[in-house]
């Protein structure tokens, strides 16, 4: 088994784990980073300071946009038309834009959070709502999401660059869903098993994700990357 594939993991969520210190050792690891756009999370600072630690590790990164709900952390359901989520991902894409280019950064790709991940994965109103925010902001963006979403496939349309995802740490469904968090086995708990998910998926997809959430985060992107190393699988992305 030979290749690339990119390790990306969301982060600029939680204060509690950046001042911990468990997020910057994340960051050591990973080799994509999609950073909180402060829609449903985050702070202004933790945001900054979350870019300034993935431009000094050299880390693509890339903007986590999602439904404006910070008690719902992102995660329920809501519906919106096509024009209010244009207007609300710009804003978003703007924000975080600027903040990464006042430390020397750039945005490379967008990556949706949560319920609006899923939402647009079968939605084509709300995935033009997304599409049209992005071609508008940076056309040069790319659009990060599961290889049979309905978002890649108009994102071509668009003309923007696309990036295939898969999950180490998530259980799916005989579809090739994720199972609902609500729902057993929708973590996988142990990194042992997540390193087994990481190599099947390997060759279906350009990037696999960890969440920082998820129960031993480190030690599952961790174990993750050595699979992937002592399999002749470099660690990375193409530029």
């Amino acid at each position: 088994m030979h290749g690339f594939l990119d390790l990306n993991i969301d982060m600029g969520e939680s204060l509690e784990g950046w001042q911990h210190g468990s997020d910057r050792q994340l960051l050591a690891v990973a080799t994509s980073v999609n950073v909180c756009t402060g829609a449903y999370a985050g702070t202004t600072r933790l945001i900054t300071e979350t870019v300034e630690e993935a431009v000094t590790h050299r880390i693509r990164i890339g903007a986590q946009v999602g439904y404006r709900d910070r008690e719902g952390f992102g995660r329920r359901p809501q519906e919106i038309s096509t024009r209010d989520l244009h207007q609300e991902i710009a804003e978003q894409l703007d924000a975080l834009t600027s903040i990464t280019a006042n430390v020397g950064g750039e945005i490379s790709y967008v990556k949706p959070h949560g319920a609006l991940y899923h939402r647009v994965h079968h939605d084509p109103a709300q995935a033009e709502g997304l599409l049209s925010a992005i071609q508008e902001h940076n056309p040069r963006l790319a659009v990060m999401g599961m290889p049979q979403a309905l978002t890649l496939d108009l994102a071509r349309t668009f003309g923007l660059h696309t990036i295939t995802e898969g999950f180490a740490d998530r259980g799916y469904t005989e579809a090739g869903l994720l199972i609902s968090r609500d729902q057993p086995g929708a973590l996988i708990g142990t990194a042992e098993l997540a390193a087994d998910q990481a190599l099947r998926l390997a060759h279906s997809v350009e990037s696999l994700c960890v969440h920082s959430d998820s129960p031993g985060a480190l030690d599952l992107i961790t174990h993750v990357r050595e699979a992937l190393e002592a399999n002749d699988i470099t660690v990375g992305y193409r530029t």
